[in-house]
């Protein structure tokens, strides 16, 4: 009824006693409905006034719901926060990886490394390599926080093949060579040497990005 309409914010709710007769139901009913209501923020008891209807708050967005892919300073924004989790991920990855999580790291790298020299779309081979990554460091947080980024994280072809490299083919190489130099740090145990070929991977998307930013201005 309130978020009806029929109760507007500064009404008063009918008394208890009202509400009992009025649904066929105890008071305990009713004193839990209005605690229940009071714990979503829509009514407000004053004492010896009565209980009523409150503004409702503003909605606040759940985190990166605003994103959009074909922004470049969004896409930009996003790449920094990656680099910030995902350097830390590459180095505990390097630290505690298990042999399982060696074997489907090197396989997320075989997938997106074909779809990369095939020209074929890579969008999603190349989260899941990221993702496998976060996966060894056996710290749920890294995976829960790219799954809620998601594959739309990963910079488009079409953006960074246009800012510098001139061509789907050199610019698959270059990605490659980059996951390339990530997956072999991590699997030598070179915590540092992960820690750099991620930050140096990101940066790089990063920049151009910020290439095709003051292009279009």
């Amino acid at each position: 009824m309130i978020l009806s309409g029929k109760y507007c914010p500064g009404d008063k709710l009918p008394s208890e006693a009202q509400l009992t007769r009025d649904h066929t139901v105890s008071r305990t009913v009713v004193r839990e409905a209005i605690a229940a209501l009071r714990a979503d923020g829509l009514v407000e008891p004053r004492q010896g006034s009565g209980v009523y209807v409150l503004e409702p708050a503003a909605e606040v967005p759940a985190p990166f719901t605003n994103i959009d892919s074909a922004r470049l300073s969004s896409m930009i924004e996003l790449l920094e926060l990656r680099t910030a989790v995902e350097v830390e991920a590459a180095g505990l990855a390097a630290q505690r990886r298990s042999p399982s999580q060696e074997e489907r790291i090197i396989d997320a790298l075989r997938t997106v490394t074909d779809a990369n020299t095939s020209g074929a779309p890579s969008a999603d081979a190349d989260f899941d390599l990221h993702l496998a990554i976060a996966e060894a460091t056996n710290n749920p947080r890294f995976c829960e926080f790219l799954q809620v980024v998601g594959p739309n994280s990963i910079p488009r072809r079409a953006l960074d093949t246009a800012s510098s490299e001139g061509s789907p083919h050199a610019y698959g190489a270059m990605i490659n060579t980059e996951h390339d130099n990530i997956v072999t740090a991590i699997l030598n145990g070179d915590e540092q040497g992960a820690r750099d070929a991620m930050r140096q991977h990101l940066k790089g998307s990063q920049q151009r990005y910020r290439t095709l930013l003051r292009a279009a201005t």
